[in-house]
Order: C-alpha cells, then sequence, then structure tokens
C-alpha cells in the first residue's frame, strides 16, 4: 500500500484520536418491526464468528456535502467512511450520519490527478472536483488534529470522486423517502459560494462541531496547489448567483484564454 508521510501521519492520528463521540440526529427511519429474539441471535453470533473484514480498513472519517447532478436543489450532508487503497484511489461508504442508527445512502470512489487524467472523455463526466469542497472548508475530518487534517486535505488537492446516492433520506426541511426509491443519482460538489442551501452548512459545523469559515482560512495556502479542474462549472447556471472560490477555476474556462490568444 502506497500513501504519503502525511497521509500516514494523518491515518495515524485519525485511528489514535477516534472517529469522534458525538452523534447526528437520524434523518430517517425505515419503516419495519422490531427486530425478534431470533434475529438478535443470529447476530450476536455472527459478530463472534463471522469477519468484516471489508469495512475494517475503513478508517478515514469525511463529513461534506453533495448536490445531486442532475437535480441540484437536492442537496445532502454526506458522512464518508473510507479506505485509502492506494496513493491514488480510495473508496467510501456515504451515511447520513455518523450513529449507529445511520442509513447506508450511497458510495464514493477517490482518484487522484493521475488517475483522472488516464479516464476517456466521456467517462469525466461522471467525476465531480474536489478543490472548492477543501478550499472552502466545507470537507472537514472531524476530532483529529489541524495538523493531521490539514494534511490529508492537502493530499488531496486536484481529486476527484465519483458518487453515487441511492437514498434520499432527508436533509434541511426536505422529507426524505422512507426507503431506498428510484434509480442511484450521481451527485456532485459545490464548487462556488453559494451554491449550498443556506443553513446547510451552518447545521452541520454545530452538529460536528466544526467552523467552515476558520478551516478554510487555515487552508488559504493550498490555493497555491490548486490547478484547473474538470467539471466545476457543470452547475454554473443552476446556481446563477452564486461566486466564485479563489484558487477554483474550470479547466475549459482556463483554456479558453490561451486559446483565444494564440489565434
Amino acid at each position: 500500500m502506497m500513501r504519503s508521510p502525511t497521509v500516514r501521519l494523518a491515518l495515524l492520528l485519525h485511528l489514535a484520536f477516534g472517529l469522534g463521540t458525538y452523534a447526528v440526529a437520524q434523518t430517517q427511519k425505515p419503516p419495519g418491526e422490531d427486530k425478534t429474539a431470533k434475529t438478535r441471535t443470529l447476530e450476536a453470533g455472527a459478530k463472534v464468528l463471522q469477519r468484516n473484514s471489508p469495512l475494517g480498513p475503513m478508517d478515514v472519517y469525511l463529513v461534506g456535502f453533495h448536490p445531486m447532478k442532475d437535480h441540484p436543489e437536492q442537496q445532502m450532508e454526506a458522512h464518508h467512511f473510507c479506505h485509502q487503497v492506494n496513493q491514488d484511489f480510495a473508496q467510501c461508504t456515504l451515511f447520513d450520519n455518523n450513529g449507529r442508527d445511520a442509513n447506508l445512502t450511497g458510495i464514493e470512489y477517490i482518484i487522484s490527478e493521475k488517475l483522472f487524467e488516464t479516464l476517456p472523455e466521456d467517462e469525466r463526466k461522471y467525476w465531480h472536483p474536489h478543490n472548492a469542497e477543501i478550499l472552502s472548508g466545507q470537507l472537514v475530518a472531524p476530532s483529529i488534529p489541524a495538523v493531521a487534517e490539514k494534511a490529508l486535505m492537502k493530499d488531496k488537492m486536484n481529486s476527484y470522486g465519483k458518487t453515487w446516492h441511492v437514498w434520499h433520506s432527508g436533509a434541511m426541511g426536505q422529507a426524505g423517502d422512507k426507503l431506498p426509491l428510484g434509480p442511484a443519482m450521481l451527485a456532485w460538489s459545490f464548487n462556488r459560494d453559494g451554491e449550498a442551501k443556506p443553513g446547510l452548512v451552518e447545521q452541520r459545523d454545530k452538529k460536528v462541531d466544526v467552523n467552515t469559515a476558520e478551516k478554510r482560512r487555515q487552508r488559504a495556502d493550498l490555493q497555491s496547489l490548486a490547478k484547473p479542474q474538470s467539471g466545476v462549472d457543470d452547475l454554473k447556471t443552476a446556481f446563477p448567483q452564486a461566486t466564485a472560490i479563489p484558487g477554483v477555476v474550470d479547466e475549459k474556462a482556463a483554456a479558453a484564454p490561451s486559446a483565444a490568444a494564440s489565434r
């Protein structure tokens, strides 16, 4: 497994300090009868006799936000539990909170800029950019020291995520579905100030005890690492009043002045 020293430090501190003791209120409880005594007995036996090897390495905890690409007004708080498979690839399970009653709402794969550049053009439309999430302070790794969190975020600069949500369990006054309904929805990232619904970020900050504005200030020096990314402008027309985040640029917009100058 290939990990940079900064990522190893972040993960070790993440494990040492734990994933946090707070619990976010459940947004939706699926219908169904209480577990029977037989089911509870089977669960207890499985816990003793069976392994959960694929879940064990999911030791990186991140919290961010996702608008659905085709329905950007539908926005969700996303609790990521991730496994950094190697330096360029991570895989995450997504939940609507971090408690034992959390609903599994989707999956996300995270790849480096290097791997993104190997993708065919028609595949790239599924991968959202991460620089705005990092530089805005919206993507956080709660409960670890600031130095470890910043190292983790620095390592994810210029990366991309492919995210599918399978359950809209509710957020910010939106009534959630009682069960996972309909097709999976491709999720995207916020790439400008003012795209998130009023109160969405503030509500998350209060629940997990973070300060997005302060995170943004602490990460200002990471702007120097930011490169133009694919997909930054994909939701631009959906949020006409949103404003640019310093350092966050769409690669097509960045290429346009150069193309014009060469004519």
